[in-house]
């Protein structure tokens, strides 16, 4: 899930980081789809060697989308992820190695949270299904009119869970979709690909991580490797940052927020199913042919670039005077660390630290003024130094007290602020709003697709003189309703629902006031304040929790068994004394099965996706783990506004009672169902032309059933161990298609093969540091990030990968002409079409011939007729010589340059020209009329014949720009 607000906050704080995608769109020739060839250099003017997926990522949107129509069924959901990872491929182009990481079990820790996310996911979507029922109810009651209800199954998202079998079918239709790209798609054809599905345990982002880390320790290792990640968590950014790679960049899809979503009921936009009138869609044009419908744009995608904010966490952290060797690495490390107080998907945050009001900052202005008294940094390659993490700590206890005093002003302003808004809002709302073709439009839009015509406009007017004559002028002690109109019998006091203020939940904690550490303990954990015995609990497993997860993050999971066992957080002045508070985990641990974990996850309504005898455990009243499966839970809103920012009240499930219950129903499982819940590892899929294809054929003939190396030199330097695979895709053997709708691959030349990253000791920790070799990438930021400018906003000084292109600009004169030159609105005007006097024609100038002496461009007015015939004989003579190759005197570089600015023209004698009678008016009108057809028979944008060059017939900047042409597309070269 990753930190809520963490993306945003980061990406304001340092926008250089973001790059938007370019994308290169398949086209389309009478009808057949041609696609993209990947084979080609990235048109991102980058080159990147691993493309990493995080699988959930794409799973959860394909299967059931916010902004378009979900998926029929299961067999249409399983084409729209491939469509997507095909895209995501376009834009990426990998050259070594793509893995694909779904969610396997996740360690105890993060079933807490997932365990929350599944209970509020059933009771919302039954909270929705009978609110639907009832509204439907109550308009159909009232003569409203809504479309006929669709008998359709409700798709579960819960099912996108490991040891569910629409997992592991998923699963099947990954490693038919590798097969058919790497028999088919030129991109692929080098390419190693790794699936690690949802039998491997582990979340797919730390699967990515384990694997990164792994092959970091090996001698083969590429330090300079480009890695690409895509994945929406905001905790991806920190996962990257400590893997320590100078070429690390994220790709996800670019966040919009307020899309329109249609009426559950009625289908229509601009409402809630709360809101639904049953009122009938209003015909947008004659025929409907404006129908309002959802937009099916696609989302675009965005870069991040993690190297840029390695640059300015370098710039921000780094300390003068330290009593120690300033390590920028190490830095980043603590900066990571400091992260996880402000939330992560393990620990709930600190009640003095929310990430909108600025908790990151804060934790680093302490942390650099601290710094020189603890003598050194808070972590090391994953391990924690709890003695300087508390002096961090008690100085944030230091302020709690102001802090929750000034979110409080904050609120009580922000509410104001909202309530005058409101009020100036129903003062300035008119008291009647005539409809059909009297309804008030914005300027412009009079004559747009969505006005509508008046079926009875004297029946309009008429109803409008009516409800003006029935409305006597009111006095200004005239009391209204809600809806704006005066009321009938004068004043009357106002109900609670139209009240300026929405109700809100009662505060029983009230951080605002004194007393508020006793409150809060009491309420949140119903014990007293003063038992310390209690709170040094609470701290410690806390503070255990901190060391777990950045464990979890720097070295892979420390212990499978491990949770945070409360709701709630403590307060930072509480970590005092926590410098001798040990922080080992239970060595040996395993992780759960996956029907073990659908059990500790799933609630009861979810419980088809389980046998039947496991099924009857969760909502049978003599189960013995009845008790974790409650139909209804509270929400503890804990300060928050909205019911999916509040702490769900789970029980926690206790793993002994959870496995002798599961023990009893063992037994009744089938073979396939025995299949689903046993763990599984990775897969490696290679086509024909990869130089490791050879070598696995090669195995697969001997049969050996032993474990053997990977032979780093043939595939990029990755290596592992390979044991032969029962469900292999072979060469020379069909794979059939387990989508209907596809078909199946008869000539197939992919092999796959068990693939198992290097394994280390239990006790190996894998240094968290730039490795020997790497280099280090070209600085993109400049001093000017760094200044603020006059109107207070940071400038970006890099637009792509590419930090030699230089960006398009127009001056104030350009805007200027083209404001003139270009329509000015539907209807045109006198200057529409023509470009007033004096002005930059483009395709009035011509390129110099070396030794011709410039031609002034005169003004009309300051023109004769023997002036006009002579720079018309000129114009004449120059276009022929273009034309027919005649020019042997210009200079190459002549054909790209623009119009002379007008301070190089030589001055034109304004007294010796005679004043215009109007037939001269009329003679040099139609002069320049012609000169601009004859330039446009050029062909070339400015009247220039048009130039190709050598790099695919890129065409370079119009005329008037002289800035160098981009680079060639390629490799990119950060030295």
């Amino acid at each position: 899930m990753g930190v809520p607000a963490f993306f945003r906050w980061l990406s304001r704080k340092y926008p250089s980081i973001i790059v938007n995608c370019v994308e290169e769109k398949p086209k389309e020739c009478n009808g057949v789809k041609i696609p993209v060839d990947t084979s080609k250099p990235n048109p991102n003017e980058v080159e990147f060697d691993n493309l990493y997926l995080d699988m959930n990522g794409i799973i959860h949107p394909c299967t059931h989308p916010e902004d378009k129509p979900a998926p029929k069924n299961e067999d249409e959901m399983m084409v729209a992820i491939f469509e997507y990872i095909d895209r995501l491929f376009n834009i990426v182009r990998p050259r070594r190695l793509l893995y694909m990481a779904i969610d396997g079990v996740a360690p105890r820790a993060k079933m807490n949270q997932q365990r929350s996310r599944r209970f509020r996911a059933s009771k919302e979507g039954m909270e929705s299904t009978i609110e639907k029922q009832r509204v439907r109810e109550e308009i159909l009651s009232k003569g409203g009119f809504l479309p006929p209800e669709e008998i359709k199954e409700r798709f579960d998202s819960n099912c996108i869970t490991p040891g569910t079998e629409f997992m592991d079918n998923l699963a099947k239709c990954l490693r038919y979709y590798i097969a058919d790209r790497l028999n088919n798609d030129p991109g692929w054809k080098n390419l190693t690909v790794i699936l690690s599905d949802a039998s491997a345990p582990g979340e797919g982002e730390h699967k990515i991580m384990d694997y990164i880390r792994r092959q970091r320790a090996q001698p083969n290792h590429d330090p300079n490797t480009h890695h690409c990640l895509c994945g929406a968590d905001a905790d991806l950014i920190m996962l990257g940052l400590a893997t320590h790679e100078p070429n690390f960049t994220i790709i996800r899809e670019e966040f919009k927020p307020n899309k329109p979503k249609p009426c559950g009921l009625c289908n229509q936009l601009g409402h809630e199913v709360k809101d639904c009138q049953g009122l009938p869609r209003e015909k947008q044009g004659e025929h409907d042919q404006f129908e309002e419908s959802l937009p099916a744009s696609e989302g675009e995608f965005i870069y991040i670039r993690l190297n840029v904010l390695r640059e300015y966490l370098e710039r921000e952290l780094t300390m003068a005077s330290l009593p120690f060797t300033f390590d920028i690495e190490r830095s980043i490390d603590d900066w990571v660390f400091m992260c996880f107080f402000v939330g992560n998907d393990f620990l709930p945050h600190l009640p003095s630290l929310e990430i909108r009001e600025g908790a990151i900052d804060r934790l680093v202005n302490i942390y650099k003024n601290v710094v020189h008294k603890t003598g050194g940094y808070l972590t090391e390659s994953g391990y924690v130094n709890l003695q300087r993490v508390q002096m961090i700590m008690l100085a944030v206890g230091e302020v709690e007290d102001s802090i929750f005093k000034k979110r409080k002003d904050d609120e009580e302003s922000f509410k104001r602020r909202q309530k005058e808004k409101r009020k100036r809002m129903k003062r300035d709302q008119p008291a009647f709003v005539p409809s059909g073709i009297l309804t008030p439009q914005a300027l412009g839009t009079r004559n747009s697709h969505g006005s509508q015509v008046a079926s009875n406009p004297r029946q309009a007017a008429f109803e409008m003189r009516m409800h003006n004559n029935s409305s006597p002028l009111t006095s200004p002690n005239t009391s209204f309703t809600s809806d704006g109109s005066p009321s009938p019998g004068g004043g009357i006091k106002r109900k609670a629902e139209d009240s300026d203020s929405e109700p809100e939940p009662e505060d029983n904690v009230r951080l605002w006031e004194s007393g508020w550490k006793q409150r809060y303990y009491k309420n949140k954990f119903d014990v007293d304040a003063a038992d310390d015995k209690f709170r040094r609990k609470v701290v410690q497993s806390y503070v255990e929790g901190l060391c777990w997860v950045l464990r979890y993050y720097y070295q892979g999971c420390a212990s499978w068994k491990w949770y945070y066992p409360f709701h709630y957080a403590p307060f930072a002045s509480d970590f005092d004394g926590i410098a001798d508070m040990p922080s080992d985990f239970e060595k040996g641990t395993r992780p759960f099965k996956p029907l073990e974990q659908l059990m500790g996850v799933f609630p009861a309504a979810s419980g088809n996706f389980l046998p039947p005898s496991w099924r009857k455990l969760m909502s049978d009243p003599e189960s013995s783990i009845i008790d974790f499966y409650p139909e209804d839970f509270a929400i503890d809103l804990n300060g928050k506004k909205y019911a999916w920012q509040g702490v769900a009240l789970l029980p926690f499930v206790d793993e002994r009672r959870l496995r002798a219950a599961l023990e009893e129903v063992y037994p009744d499982l089938t073979p396939d169902e025995t299949r689903r819940n046993s763990l599984g590892g990775d897969v490696m899929f290679v086509g024909k032309h990869h130089p490791l294809c050879d070598f696995l054929s090669e195995l697969y003939k001997t049969g050996s059933t032993e474990a053997v190396d990977l032979p780093p030199e043939l595939c990029h330097g990755i290596q592992g161990k390979l044991t032969l695979h029962k469900e292999a895709i072979l060469p020379d053997q069909i794979v059939y298609s387990p989508v209907p709708v596809l078909r199946d691959l008869t000539q197939n030349t992919a092999i796959s093969i068990n693939f198992k990253d290097p394994q280390f000791a239990e006790d190996y920790i894998f240094k968290a540091t730039v490795l020997p070799g790497a280099r280090k990438p070209a600085t993109v930021l400049k001093p000017g990030d760094w200044e603020k400018s006059s109107n207070g906003r940071q400038w970006r000084p890099q637009l792509g990968f590419n930090r030699d292109r230089r960006p398009v600009h127009l001056d104030q004169s350009a805007f200027r002409t083209l404001g003139h030159v270009m329509p000015r609105g539907p209807g045109g005007g006198p200057y529409s079409n023509a470009a007033p006097p004096g002005n930059y024609q483009g395709n009035l100038y011509r390129p110099m011939i070396r030794g011709q002496t410039q031609i002034p461009k005169l003004m009309s007015m300051d023109l004769n007729m023997e002036e006009s015939s002579r720079l018309q004989k000129m114009r004449k003579l120059r276009l022929r010589e273009v034309v027919h190759g005649d020019a042997t005197n210009m200079r190459p570089h002549d054909s790209w340059r623009g119009p002379t600015p007008l301070f190089h023209q030589p001055r034109f004698d304004r007294a010796a020209a005679e004043p215009l009678l109007p037939w001269n008016r009329m003679l040099q009108s139609q002069n320049a009329a012609f000169q601009q057809n004859q330039y446009q028979l050029l062909g070339g944008p400015g009247g220039y014949p048009p130039r190709r060059d050598d790099r695919g017939g890129r065409q370079g900047y119009g005329p008037g720009r002289n800035y160098p042409l981009p680079p060639p597309s390629g490799r990119y070269n950060w030295n």
